[in-house]
Formats: structure tokens, C-alpha cells, sequence
């Protein structure tokens, strides 16, 4: 009886270890399917806006990431749902390594090939909103506070850039202003005497700072807020640069600038909010006659963020002397030292006389 009971149990016992096993074999194939079937699912920036087979994507630790064809990267370039639409998420903190000569760090990215402004028939189209800047900063630097969202800029000579399309917000605001830059392709070959002129788009444009630095001036009566859809188109034609900006409940804007003749050729012709702003700290060069006429341009688009941890005492315009953490990137993300920009939808138009631009990224490289 004693035999029949053990062999029973031991019986049984077999059978059940037998059929744990099946069932643990079961849910890791189970397991598997699954993960597979959601990494699968994944949705990729290029899901989401298919066009990074024309673009060199620069990340947030400064390193050419290349087209950005089914790339992810945590920390800097991927997608997101709002519960209404998907987005590509373009993030960067206040300091840590940046790419060429920049202070400022980016997830941007930068067009491979160039254009030339006489010739162009090239279009950049692109909606996105603004989700942060950064916390922190000197109010009294122009550049604290804000992300450039969308640029044209030159492969060569300088390597200044024509437009820059900024969204600035300053601390315990509502609403941050959309304003656009133009840069003098300086004459000469010293270019420390480059300088910008800011056009307000909403709300206030580049030269509104604080007072103090950590006082803030009046919110922008027509400001956007962070989260809040806008659009931008850039064309260019015959030498000529034509900007639209749009957005719901806000006025569209327009403007065109001429990229192949100057209006700054003498220091007379200096803007009052330029000669306020970069005249004290020497930067108050003049344009050569041609402007861009005879330099490859080209787009970027994404997100560069224009605070940094720099001393004022270097640049009162660009050096922002924000918390870096010592370049901790996640340290830096915890406490709001980031910029990040969401795009939900881009288009790139590139005209037949386009060139290749490997030199530009074989030098910044």
C-alpha cells in the first residue's frame, strides 16, 4: 500500500512538474509573440513624417546620427500621441557637447543638399508645437528662454544664416513669441562683426528682455502658448525669401526678404533695435552688397535650443548662464533645462539645380 501511494505521488508530481513546464514554455512563446508583434508596432519618426531620407540628423550630444530612416533615440529624437495625433519629438538639454562651432546644443536636422538663392525654387513646410524651454536663465540675455524651430543657413564662406525662426518664453508666462531672424552674410573676412535683425511674428521680438535677471517683461497680448499648434512655410524663388506663418486664432503673417541684395552695405543703414543690441558689444559689421547671391543654402528644421550655460559677461545676447548640471543630460531633463519641440507634419520641396552638401558636414563634423 505504502509502494502504491508513493509511486502514485510520485506520479503525479511528474505530471505536474511535466505540466508547468508546457505552460511556462507556453507564456515565453506567448511572451515573445507579443513583444515582437509590439516592437513591430513601433511607430518611427519616419512613420509619422516620411521625408529624413533627405535630411542628416543631429542629435543632442552633438553626433550626426545620418538620415533618420526607422532611427529611435530616447533621449533626443522620437514619436509621441497626444490622443489626437502622432508627433515627432525633437529634444535637447541646455548644455552638454554641440555640433560644429555652436555654443548651443540641437536634435535638428540639416538638409543634404544645397541651394543657391538665385537659382531656387526650394520650399520648406512644417507644423509643430512648442512644448518646453528652459526653466532657467538670465532674463536680461535675448536669447534665454527660446528654441530656433526652423532655419535656412549657409554651406559656405561664413556660414551665416539668413533665417532663424525662434519661439521664446519666459518663466510664469502663458503665452511665448514666434519671431524671425535675418544674419548679415558680413563683408570681408572677419565675421565677429555679424549681427541680426528680429521681426515679431505674435507677441514680442528678440530684443524684449528682462530687466533683472530674473524678472520678466509684460506677456505678449497675442503670444502662443506653449502647446499651441503653429505652422511655418519658407519659399524661396528667384532670390527672394517669402515666409507664412499661420496659426488657429491668430492673425497669418507674411514676409519677404531679399537674399541676393543687400539692404545693410553701410553703417548707416543698421537698424535702432540692432544698434541697441549688438552695437554695444562690438558686433557692428556691415553686409557685403550680393548678400547670399553667391553662397549654398540650406534647410534645417527641428529643435535648437538657444540657451546655454555660458557667462553673460561673453555675450549679453547669446550666453544665458542657465543650469546645466555639469552637461547631466537626465539631470538636466528633470528639472526643466530642456528645449522640445513637437512636429506633426513637414514637407521639403528641392529645386533640380540643388548640390550635394557633404561639405559642410565633412567640416563640422
Amino acid at each position: 500500500m505504502r509502494q502504491y501511494s508513493r509511486f502514485h505521488i510520485f506520479t503525479f508530481l511528474a505530471s505536474t512538474v511535466l505540466f508547468c513546464t508546457n505552460c511556462g514554455d507556453k507564456n515565453k512563446k506567448e511572451n515573445a509573440a507579443t513583444a515582437s508583434k509590439m516592437k513591430a508596432e513601433v511607430i518611427k519618426p519616419n512613420d509619422v513624417i516620411p521625408f529624413f531620407q533627405h535630411w542628416n540628423l543631429i542629435l543632442g550630444d552633438g553626433s550626426n546620427a545620418g538620415p533618420a530612416m526607422d532611427y529611435v533615440h530616447k533621449d533626443f529624437f522620437y514619436t509621441t500621441n497626444d490622443s489626437k495625433s502622432d508627433w515627432v519629438v525633437f529634444k535637447t538639454p541646455n548644455g552638454g557637447d554641440t555640433h560644429g562651432t555652436s555654443n548651443n546644443t540641437r536634435t535638428e536636422l540639416a538638409q543634404l543638399k544645397k541651394w543657391y538663392p538665385k537659382t531656387a525654387n526650394d520650399k520648406l513646410s512644417a507644423t509643430l508645437k512648442v512644448m518646453n524651454v528652459s526653466a532657467t536663465g538670465d532674463a536680461r540675455v535675448a536669447s534665454t528662454h527660446s528654441v530656433v524651430v526652423g532655419q535656412i543657413h549657409s554651406a559656405d564662406g561664413h556660414e551665416n544664416e539668413p533665417l532663424k525662426i525662434f519661439y521664446k518664453k519666459f518663466p510664469g508666462h502663458e503665452k511665448g513669441s514666434v519671431f524671425w531672424h535675418y544674419e548679415i552674410n558680413t563683408k570681408g573676412g572677419d565675421n565677429s562683426g555679424r549681427w541680426d535683425y528680429s521681426s515679431a511674428v505674435w507677441g514680442h521680438d528678440f530684443s524684449v528682455v528682462g530687466a533683472e535677471a530674473n524678472s520678466y517683461p509684460d506677456e505678449p497680448e497675442d503670444g502662443i502658448a506653449l502647446g499651441e499648434e503653429f505652422s511655418y512655410q519658407i519659399e524661396v524663388t528667384d532670390g527672394m525669401m517669402n515666409l507664412t506663418f499661420a496659426s488657429e486664432g491668430h492673425d497669418t503673417k507674411t514676409f519677404i526678404k531679399n537674399l541676393v541684395k543687400s539692404e545693410y552695405t553701410t553703417s548707416g543703414d543698421m537698424p535702432e533695435q540692432t544698434r541697441k543690441l549688438f552695437a554695444p558689444i562690438g558686433q557692428d559689421g556691415v553686409e557685403r552688397a550680393t548678400a547670399y547671391a553667391s553662397e549654398g543654402l540650406f534647410f534645417k528644421l527641428g529643435c535648437y535650443n538657444q540657451t546655454n550655460g555660458k557667462s553673460p559677461e561673453e555675450n549679453q545676447n547669446w550666453c544665458s548662464g542657465a543650469e546645466t548640471h555639469g552637461g547631466d543630460i537626465q539631470k538636466q531633463y528633470a528639472d526643466g533645462n530642456y528645449a522640445e519641440v513637437w512636429f506633426k507634419t513637414a514637407s521639403i520641396i528641392i529645386s533640380n539645380d540643388a548640390v550635394s552638401n557633404e561639405g559642410y558636414f565633412i567640416k563640422n563634423d
